[in-house]
């Protein structure tokens, strides 16, 4: 995209194409698993998005200054649904791909048939700043597992080996910087379409809370709300039932 590798897995098959996008400190292949579980009547496409996994950083002008703008998540993801031809799709999103995901479809409607929004509200207001004492190298998988310490369970798939090391696939100060373009009141997007949407709310989460949850569900027309019994990362901790919310709202469309 503009130059930059955006990396992508396509789960293939015959089914109808969705779009899945991930949370920050993550990748496309954290759907991997809903991906065999809606098979084979969705075709799941799950692209790293930009300053993660395989894709590239969007570094343009100031030298080391990387675009996380919003309109630069969005673009990445319709110019991939350009790309690929698929006309208007199933869009799902966990988090910062939440968003990206509705904002997707408030900018561009012709592109999306529904939404499929894990946890993540109508405005955000929380910090990632905890990511920065991160360690960027160490000498083993496992010193870089016990660095992390409870955060490890949930970068599994983003430990890499590099010429110098063990590390993350993606820069704690990008993921940072990132976020605070997420940060703000998001409602006129939200409210913005009224194709069917799917809003899946882990009941113990530090990101969303209840009732923002029902606000979000009863102000958006065509808007159904499921809560599980989880924290933030609802399809890593309760992934049978997530697969069993986002297949009964798929089969309804």
């Amino acid at each position: 995209m503009d130059g930059r590798r955006l990396s992508y897995l396509d789960f293939g098959g015959p089914g109808r194409p969705l779009l899945a996008l991930h949370g920050h400190f993550c990748e496309g292949r954290t759907f991997t698993r809903l991906a065999r579980q809606l098979a084979p009547h969705w075709r799941v496409i799950a692209p790293d998005q930009r300053g993660h996994g395989h894709s590239d950083r969007p570094v343009s002008g100031e030298r080391d200054r990387p675009d996380y703008s919003r309109s630069g998540y969005v673009q990445d993801a319709a110019a991939l649904l350009d790309r690929l031809d698929l006309g208007p799709t199933v869009v799902l999103g966990h988090s910062l791909g939440g968003v990206n995901a509705y904002q997707l479809a408030a900018r561009h409607p012709h592109l999306v048939s529904a939404l499929v929004i894990e946890d993540i509200g109508a405005v955000v207001d929380d910090d990632l700043s905890f990511c920065l004492v991160w360690p960027s190298r160490a000498p083993s998988r496992a010193a870089l597992v016990e660095r992390l310490g409870d955060a490890a369970r949930y970068l599994t798939d983003s430990i890499r080996e590099f010429a110098d090391g063990w590390g993350l696939a993606f820069r704690s100060t990008d993921m940072v910087a990132s976020h605070r373009r997420l940060l703000g009141n998001h409602w006129g997007d939200w409210l913005a379409t009224d194709c069917p949407a799917l809003l899946v709310h882990g009941a113990f989460s530090d990101t969303l809370d209840a009732e923002h949850a029902k606000d979000m569900a009863a102000r958006r027309p065509n808007t159904r709300l499921v809560e599980l019994p989880t924290g933030h990362t609802v399809h890593q901790s309760d992934p049978t039932g997530y697969a069993l919310a986002v297949g009964g709202f798929l089969s309804s469309l």
